[in-house]
């Protein structure tokens, strides 16, 4: 894997990780429960992507892809969540804005993995 897009890919997840905690955090306090709950869920799931990711020894062609694409999903589903109250709240705003970096991101380095894979 090229460490130059491996490592675009670990800072896009960390700051989606990063808005998401944020965002999170302002939504329960405006009592948005559902945005909230997305935006915690997303956090966690680039947090144990980023682990994953730097744990190369440990890599499983078919895992690291399974959880590459779960990441993708949770992050398209929060970005949808968040873009819902973008115009009013700043944080949604930048939270939909990072996961979508982070889907852009995983996308670039899974279709760079799909061409050095060994075809089972």
């Amino acid at each position: 894997m090229d460490p130059a897009m491996m490592q675009e890919c670990l800072e896009a997840l960390s700051a989606c990780m990063q808005a998401c905690i944020m965002c999170a955090d302002a939504d329960a306090g405006e009592g948005m429960g559902r945005c909230a709950g997305m935006c915690a869920n997303c956090a966690d799931v680039c947090d144990t992507m980023m682990r994953m990711m730097l744990r190369m020894n440990g890599w499983d062609v078919q895992v690291m892809t399974s959880m590459m694409q779960t990441t993708i999903m949770m992050c398209r589903a929060c970005s949808a969540e968040c873009a819902m109250h973008a115009e009013m709240s700043e944080h949604c705003r930048m939270c939909a804005m990072a996961c979508d970096q982070a889907v852009m991101a995983m996308e670039k380095m899974m279709g760079s993995m799909s061409g050095a894979m060994p075809v089972a």
